[in-house]
């Protein structure tokens, strides 16, 4: 009983996640706990990111409370932009007792890179955006403001691609 507080105290504290305390859940009362739906459960199910429970004596999947918790990261990670591929590199990563903070290093540089790599294209999106702006602001009675609008974007978008 000590493990379980335990483990519910830290699901309130890390995630502010209220998971009630009990052994098991079904389909349902797990996807309800985590804010998902019951496709999204069975999904993870067959992408290999929870374990495929056990069944009742009444047939009925048994989840465990930890399995809210994860799910509940998994959401929490594709927020942020994680891929489910990279979710599921981190969950093994963390189920393994030898894992290093060094085996976590190349994951979070090569994640650090992509974001950087969007934050560029976002830049460059956004000057675009601002420059045809100000060019329709500077010339508002423009009759081939959509034309001149497309062929400037198609042309930011091929000098993009050209620097890459």
């Amino acid at each position: 009983m000590k493990r379980k507080l335990q483990d519910f105290l830290d699901s309130v504290l890390r995630y502010g996640v209220y998971i009630q305390l009990m052994s098991s859940f079904t389909i349902g009362k797990l996807a309800k706990s985590a804010s998902v739906g019951v496709e999204t459960v069975r999904f993870y199910e067959r992408k290999g990111l929870i374990k495929r429970p056990s069944k009742s004596g009444s047939g009925f999947r048994q989840y465990e409370a930890d399995d809210a918790l994860r799910i509940r990261f998994i959401k929490r990670a594709q927020e942020l932009g994680c891929t489910l591929r990279e979710v599921k590199e981190l969950l093994e990563l963390n189920a393994t007792r030898r894992t290093t903070c060094s085996d976590y290093t190349v994951r979070i540089e090569r994640k650090l890179a992509e974001i950087d790599g969007k934050i560029k294209d976002l830049q460059r999106m956004k000057r675009a955006l601002n420059e045809i702006l100000a060019s329709c602001e500077d010339n508002p009675a423009t009759r081939n403001a959509e034309s001149s609008i497309v062929s400037r974007t198609a042309a930011r978008c091929l000098n993009k691609t050209n620097e890459r």
